[in-house]
């Protein structure tokens, strides 16, 4: 009973350990910036991947940025580099190549053994230290040094621009691109201009949450706020907050453990998820009861 209260003290301990928090918190705060800025691109361009259907398109994308990050690092370059080239390549041929959804998942699925492959490669000859291979895979909280905070940031305000700019065909594209098209709306130039957006944002967050979990920020904040409303206003809104809470609060739990930053980012998106969930389909079944009382 004892070694089993010692494990689970020992366990709790790495899980979360707050001794020496406030100097920790110091160290880590480009981490934080860089966090805050991923909630918001995060939580936004992930509105327009669900209403698209393309979370699967975001795994792929993350795939080669993975690969890019991983050349970089092991041929001495700057990784955020490495990972833009990966990712932008990656949207680039989706985008061209998959106009059509069966088209664009064959694709995608030849693109992400592909792209995992080859990173995997990068990263067995790379000499260096064992942690800088494993962030890039499952995030790493004190990996943002001010060069990369830098770069996050210019990705991130290029994103939101871009986002911004194309709001109101993207969204008229992501609802019905037949009636957009006959509309004048050059659909396939919103597309393919969605994709190069989507590759930075997906470059972006695998800096901080690593390549496999890319999806905790930019398909789940989202499709927790879908659950709950459906306004064109307050869907995105909801999904940066969400976005927001996952990443921040991510980073703040991993501080004081042992751990990668990932586990927490995707537990906390995961029931976000879980309890938006829980509330849409108890307003469904409200509704549904309203409905039949009426008639």
């Amino acid at each position: 009973m004892i070694l089993h209260l010692a494990a689970s003290g020992d366990l709790w301990s790495q899980l979360f350990s707050f001794a020496d928090y406030g100097e920790l918190l110091a160290l880590v705060k480009n981490s934080i910036f860089a966090g805050a800025v991923l909630g918001v691109v995060g939580g936004l361009i992930g509105v327009f991947v669900m209403q698209r259907d393309m979370a699967f398109a975001v795994h792929g994308i993350s795939e080669l940025s993975f690969a890019g990050a991983s050349a970089a690092l092991l041929f001495g370059a700057n990784v955020v580099v490495g990972s833009l080239f990966g990712s932008l390549l990656a949207a680039v041929l989706i985008g061209l190549l998959g106009a059509k959804a069966r088209d664009r998942n064959s694709i995608i699925a030849v693109l992400m053994p592909f792209g995992l492959g080859l990173g995997i490669l990068f990263l067995a000859l790379y000499p260096g230290r064992s942690a800088n291979k494993f962030g890039l895979l499952t995030g790493q909280i004190v990996s943002v040094d001010d060069p990369q905070l830098g770069w996050l940031i210019g990705i991130g305000v290029v994103v939101l621009i871009g986002l911004l700019l194309m709001w109101r065909p993207l969204s008229f594209d992501s609802l019905d691109a037949d009636v957009a098209a006959a509309r004048g709306i050059p659909t396939r130039f919103v597309a393919l201009a969605f994709m190069v957006l989507l590759g930075l944002a997906v470059a972006v967050s695998v800096q901080i949450v690593g390549a496999l979990l890319v999806l905790s920020l930019l398909v789940t904040p989202a499709a927790a706020a879908m659950r709950v409303s459906s306004s064109p206003l307050l869907v995105p809104v909801l999904s940066v907050v969400f976005a927001l809470v996952s990443v921040v609060g991510g980073i703040l739990l991993a501080l004081g453990s042992s751990l990668p930053i990932s586990p927490y980012v995707t537990t906390i998106s995961f029931v976000i998820y879980v309890v938006c969930r829980l509330v849409g389909v108890r307003r469904e079944r409200g509704s549904r009861r309203l409905v039949s009382q009426a008639g």
